[in-house]
């Protein structure tokens, strides 16, 4: 069953609908629950039609997933229930990203369907008082009629324009000019006196950041204090000192509509309420039950219901499902406040209903890790660029759920979190670790991995266990993790990505395990001495010493928000368990991580089935612009869905910096998976238990603990990925590429960027234009924020056509990306597919390869254009362009 953009929609609708439909809807599900009223419905509804429909569905389930025995009542009010589970965690996801506590808040509900979800979701959300306006299904067009007439102007300031009393009386200057055209524009409308309001507003930001906020004038007149406050409720921290810049004056001035009066309704005259009829209604602790029916034009002013009951109005098509010890309230207007009491911990029924639900509060547990991480860190590669991901790992180290974050990142995190429960003995409460090291699971240096165990906090005297395991709970019962890039943590270029190293030690610092928390302090000057050891420590082992983190306080506050991320991951973990029991939950996660593994067991018996036939295994090689090969065979046992993947023949060791550590690999292994499988399936430890990979030991993907890793998280891991599709004859190759741009020094910030291009065309698809290709899901820094940090001018981003390759289905088109830069610095480029193509599949035509150019001195007699190669660094004089146009995707099939 879909919704949104991919459901039925009004036309053909619901298959009750009667129009012909196949897709079933949440319509239908409500229907067959009772939850629609057939005879206050407009037209007639087609029943039979919707129970052979979800007898089909059940029929699929029950082929399947034998052990799933579900009533048709089962299924349909488990596609209700994991609507509102959704529904839920989308309301929580927007509303907790701005600092509001979902909980202390009532739930204004509206539309003709949204009654009939609230009070699951309120529940769900822990929201005790919601109210439906007696117009819920006109609530739209009524606001229309209600609304106020607005007018708004905004003029920018200049650079440097701070909130200092030197600039008062300019600021209250221009907010009264603004606000003098504001009325003149009003009173052109017909609105003056009490009927016109003015706001005045100053959009202000911290110096140094992009966050701009927009605060209303305060009563006593101090905007600082309201924009202080209005971060720290947003972001959770201050910037004591940080000067406060003025970015813009806004003055929004309101033209008062005549706003009418609210009719009130009579007032009830009896105690107790008499229903129009009784109809029979689905409810999941319940079974089916009478329900009494009313009518809401027909309730009167403090008239109260008591769940289970529908209240409906035929007349605007709503109705409320007001469900068991719900109770209703009719106010004066008619409107209706529904009380619903706190959730009760209990255990949910084992279903696989209960499983797609706990599918989607772990990855929400994750996403909202993300949300905090975002709207917490200082730097542009993790508040703009999204350089980051976040992941809930169970006790073992096993991962549970992630969120759509970066897929280089999420298979490589599992072996970090591994690696420290395994050698870090002494963990205890109140701890935090960093590690980036290749050794510990790292993907490359700059890629700072912070993990927190989850420490269980109630009180159980029975012994808990995950299969035949028992969990010790004064150990942690799981673990999270959030891994973000940092834009320089020292090394020989500004960047932290340098095309020539050759040895880690030249790419910045490196820890297997730092405590940088200990107590819930945090262990500033062990950060600090960890962020400047790479002068020390590439001074001891090469005799010449690089450069340390070059701007350490942006890296401290951005290992701070993941620490806060983690916390609030930490918050949500204990919370599902309080709510439903530390057995359950945890029994539910092996058979969520059970559900992913037997999804994938299924694909690789089919792929065995319809690819293998008469061969031994699916075989692919490519090669990286070096000349590194890339070699894979995949052998499948057709019987049990394992799997083994073998790199054997893969290159040695590379002398360069495209080697790529173990866990990169086993990323882009899980990520190629998680394609291949159509189902949707989390992406966790089950799909790599029928696999394994055999890595040689002393190739260039399994280096030795020195061997600089920088470019194989980047680069390698695009290849590997590739070579994987190849194999499994599902796509032709991408990019192959993220195309790794940095730029600074010179007292200029550390910038890095990746740049998307094209992606490989499959059997059925083009392939799309000037994307994020597989291994990379970053995205581009804004030109505006670009151009604003950062003494450069983007000149050109442009869509690079021509550069896919042709075939049946096209490959998708790489992009240009032209920068200029307005004073000297550092800039260097780490990128592939320059000397080799990405190539075509089955008759398709390669993609056009990639070309990095250094322009000299533009437009004057002494220009030059020079190849910059694909990996490559110098100093820019101001005024050079530096010009990447990055690789189109292959083509699949003969055109």
């Amino acid at each position: 069953m879909d919704v949104g953009p991919d459901s039925v929609g009004s036309d053909p609708g619901p298959v009750c609908y009667g129009k012909g439909s196949q897709q079933l809807a949440i319509t239908d599900a409500n229907f067959l629950l009772g939850r629609i009223v057939p005879k206050y419905f407009p037209f007639e509804l087609d029943k039979e039609a919707v129970v052979n429909k979800f007898e089909e569905m059940r029929a699929n389930i029950l082929s399947a997933q034998p052990e799933n025995k579900l009533s048709l009542e089962e299924v349909a009010h488990g596609f209700l229930h994991i609507a509102n589970a959704k529904m839920s965690e989308a309301i929580k996801k927007v509303t907790e990203a701005r600092g509001y506590d979902v909980t202390k808040h009532v739930l204004s509900v509206f539309g003709g369907a949204g009654p009939q979800h609230a009070c699951a979701i309120a529940r769900s959300l822990g929201i005790q008082h919601l109210v439906v306006n007696r117009f819920s299904s006109l609530l739209s067009a009524y606001g229309l009629g209600l609304a106020d007439e607005k007018e708004e102007i905004q003029v920018p300031c200049r650079v440097g324009f701070m909130y200092e009393p030197k600039f008062f009386a300019e600021i209250e200057d221009g907010l009264n000019k603004l606000s003098e055209t504001i009325h003149e524009r009003l009173q052109k409308r017909n609105f003056s006196g009490d009927r016109v309001e003015i706001q005045r507003i100053l959009n202000m930001r911290y110096n140094g950041t992009d966050t701009i906020l927009s605060i209303p004038k305060p009563e006593n007149g101090k905007y600082e204090e309201s924009f202080e406050a209005e971060y720290f409720r947003e972001f959770g921290f201050k910037m004591p000192g940080n000067p406060i810049v003025v970015e813009s004056l806004k003055v929004v001035g309101y033209g008062k509509s005549p706003h009418i009066s609210a009719q009130a309704i009579p007032k009830s005259l009896s105690a107790e309420v008499t229903p129009e009829e009784f109809s029979k209604c689905y409810f999941s602790n319940l079974g089916w039950v009478d329900v009494p029916v009313f009518v809401l034009s027909k309730l009167a002013a403090g008239d109260k219901i008591v769940g289970p009951a529908l209240i409906i109005d035929p007349k605007y098509f709503m109705t409320i499902v007001l469900d068991p010890e719900c109770t209703a309230l009719v106010d004066d207007t008619g409107n209706i406040h529904i009380h619903v009491p706190k959730l009760d911990k209990k255990k949910e029924e084992d279903s696989i209903v209960n499983r797609s639900l706990y599918i989607h509060r772990f990855m929400s547990i994750a996403e909202q890790m993300g949300v905090v991480l975002q709207r917490t860190a200082k730097s542009v590669n993790i508040k703009e660029r999204l350089d980051f991901s976040c992941a809930l790992f169970s006790h073992n180290g096993g991962l549970v759920a992630n969120a759509p974050h970066l897929p280089v990142h999420l298979g490589a995190m599992a072996h970090a979190v591994k690696y420290q429960i395994e050698t870090c003995l002494d963990w205890s409460k109140g701890e935090v670790i960093l590690a980036n090291h290749p050794g510990s699971g790292g993907s490359h240096l700059p890629d700072f991995t912070v993990i927190t165990p989850v420490y269980y906090e109630g009180e159980n005297t029975d012994p808990v266990f995950v299969g035949e395991h028992q969990v010790d709970l004064k150990k942690p019962i799981f673990y999270v993790a959030s891994r973000a890039h940092h834009a320089d943590i020292g090394g020989l270029t500004p960047g932290s990505m340098p095309p020539f190293s050759k040895t880690l030690v030249e790419e910045g610092a490196a820890t297997k395990c730092l405590k940088i928390m200990k107590n819930g302090v945090f262990q500033t000057e062990a950060v600090q001495e960890f962020l400047q050891s790479p002068a020390v420590e590439s001074k001891k082992l090469t005799g010449v010493s690089v450069a340390g983190a070059r701007f350490p306080q942006d890296n401290i506050a951005d290992l701070k928000a993941q620490i806060a991320a983690n916390k609030r991951g930490i918050d949500l973990v204990l919370e599902l368990i309080k709510t439903n029991g530390l057995g359950h939950v945890l029994k539910t996660m092996t058979e969520v991580q059970h559900a992913a593994e037997m999804a994938v067991r299924a694909k690789l018996k089919q792929v065995a089935k319809e690819r293998l036939k008469d061969k031994e295994y699916l075989e692919a090689v490519d090669w990286m612009d070096d000349g590194l090969q890339v070699k894979l065979k995949v052998q499948i046992d057709k019987e049990t869905g394992d799997a083994v993947f073998d790199f054997t023949g893969t290159s040695p060791e590379f002398y360069g910096n495209l080697n790529a550590p173990e866990a990169v690999t086993s990323s882009a292994v899980i990520y190629s998976l998680r394609c291949l499988v159509a189902d949707n399936i989390p992406l966790n430890d089950g799909c790599m238990l029928p696999v394994k990979i055999i890595i040689p030991k002393g190739s260039f993907l399994s280096p030795s603990d020195t061997a600089g890793v920088v470019g194989g998280n980047v680069l390698t891991s695009q290849r590997v990925t590739d070579v994987i599709l190849t194999a499994f004859g599902a796509q032709a190759c991408s990019q192959g590429c993220m195309n790794n741009f940095t730029f600074g020094g010179d007292g200029c910030p550390s910038y890095y960027e990746t740049i998307a291009g094209g992606n490989g065309a499959g059997p059925t698809w083009n392939g799309t234009d000037a994307t994020q290709c597989h291994m990379t899901n970053t995205r581009i820094t804004d030109p505006e924020i670009l151009e604003r940090r950062f003494p450069v001018v983007l000149e050109e981003f442009s869509i690079r056509r021509g550069s896919g390759g042709k075939g049946k289905f096209n490959g998708g088109n790489g992009v240009t990306r032209r920068v200029k830069f307005l004073r000297k610095m550092t800039f260097s480029i780490l990128s592939e597919r320059r000397s080799l193509a990405p190539r075509g599949y089955a008759g398709g035509e390669d993609g056009q390869k990639g070309l990095n150019l250094w322009i000299r001195n533009p437009g004057t007699p002494e220009e030059r254009i020079i190849h910059f190669g694909s990996k490559n660094s110098t100093v820019a004089s101001p005024g050079d362009v530096f010009v990447i146009a990055t690789p189109g995707g292959g083509g699949y099939g003969q055109q």
